[in-house]
């Protein structure tokens, strides 16, 4: 008992003091979360508790649904063909870079998954921090799809490494195609319904609530698309990032929702998830030889990927901006852990390579945070007026 109040005071004080240290060292609230995380857990304020697992797990999913509330579906197809096609180009050449480096080095398979994933939870907490800026913009319509991929490719991966290359995983391709063939269809049968009824969408979600109804139907939304995912035994990250995509398609006139939801996720949920990420990475594990190096080595080589297939965006948006999206999309954070996991417990990386993968997932939120606010300062003073 006394050490689950330890616990949670711990726990407490990180997520209230966490902004005030961030401001001291002019570092993102993130990366403060995850090394405090770390470091007491390592002195033992921190420890394993059933139902931390299960808040941090919840903080995890509603990241991601914090995520999908960035994209609106409806403008997502209207994107220019030009830009769409951009987007496609810029996938096809981190994945090619991502084969091609994982080939010439002799990894594994799993690094061609590993190496290439994108998540745009953190790109969620960057246009939180800088506004609607054209290359925020661009990154989340391209690290939207992206992460579709990425967690279409994750789920795929973790039914290949639970029940190998077998019936199981044929299931599971099946029942993905099932799932996003049900959900095209229900987000099209929901686009008539609204266009002929468009009255419903307020009497949903009315301007004038005082029984918060947006939040209750928001989370209803979550839950029973989580839930849905649990059915079907595909990856419930998946369900959350789809549950966000609904309030900003379908409920355009709760402009302020998306930031209310966010407000109460990174004041809450979100900051348990990196905590527990801090402390699931034991101090100890950084005097394995080589671990600091590998760890360097990963980071460096999925940030370049990425600046390097951002300048398909150049005649967009010129090359500052093009590195900068670029950059946005160098900290798949939550994604890496959660592949590096399960390739991990299915023995496909040794556990040199899974905390290499753990400290290089940090390194990257904690660099590319940086560069980012380093970058965008000094564009800042060279055009003022712009910005």
């Amino acid at each position: 008992m006394s050490d689950n109040i330890v616990l949670i005071v711990t726990i407490s004080l990180i997520i209230i003091f966490s902004p005030f240290f961030a401001k001291v060292f002019k570092l993102p609230t993130t990366p403060i979360e995850i090394i405090l995380g770390s470091i007491l857990g390592y002195v033992g304020f921190i420890h394993d508790e059933h139902l931390f697992e299960i808040v941090a797990e919840m903080g995890f999913l509603y990241l991601m649904f914090i995520a999908g509330t960035e994209i609106n579906l409806k403008n997502v197809l209207k994107t220019p063909a030009t830009i769409m096609r951009r987007v496609m180009f810029y996938l096809a050449i981190l994945y090619g870079l991502s084969i091609t480096f994982s080939i010439y080095f002799e990894l594994g398979k799993i690094f061609m998954v590993l190496l290439p994933l994108i998540s745009v939870g953190l790109v969620a907490s960057l246009a939180k921090e800088y506004g609607k800026t054209p290359w925020l913009s661009i990154s989340m319509t391209a690290g939207g799809i992206g992460e579709v991929v990425s967690i279409g490719i994750l789920t795929i991966t973790s039914a290949a490494l639970q029940s190998g290359f077998g019936l199981g995983l044929f299931e599971t391709i099946l029942a993905l195609i099932a799932f996003l063939i049900f959900m095209f269809i229900l987000f099209k049968a929901m686009q008539i319904l609204f266009w002929w009824y468009p009255k419903l969408s307020t009497l949903l979600m009315p301007h004038e609530d005082n029984k918060e109804q947006d939040i209750r139907l928001s989370m209803g939304i979550l839950f029973l698309l989580v839930g849905a995912m649990l059915y079907l035994e595909l990856e419930l990250a998946f369900g959350a990032f789809l549950a966000g995509i609904f309030i900003p398609t379908f409920f355009e006139h709760k402009h302020e929702l998306p930031e209310k939801l966010a407000s109460f996720g990174f004041g809450f949920l979100i900051p348990i998830f990196f905590i527990h990420i801090g402390s699931s990475f034991h101090l100890e594990a950084l005097k394995i030889d080589g671990l600091i190096l590998k760890a360097f080595l990963i980071a460096f080589a999925m940030i370049g990927m990425r600046v390097i297939a951002s300048l398909v965006f150049i005649k967009k948006l010129g090359v500052f901006d093009s590195i900068l999206m670029g950059l946005s999309h160098s900290m798949p954070l939550t994604l890496l852990i959660a592949m590096a996991t399960l390739a991990y417990h299915a023995d496909s990386i040794d556990i040199l390579h899974y905390y290499a993968f753990i400290l290089a997932a940090l390194i990257q939120v904690i660099s590319v945070m940086i560069i980012i606010k380093l970058m965008h300062t000094y564009k800042l003073k060279l055009s003022p007026s712009k910005n």
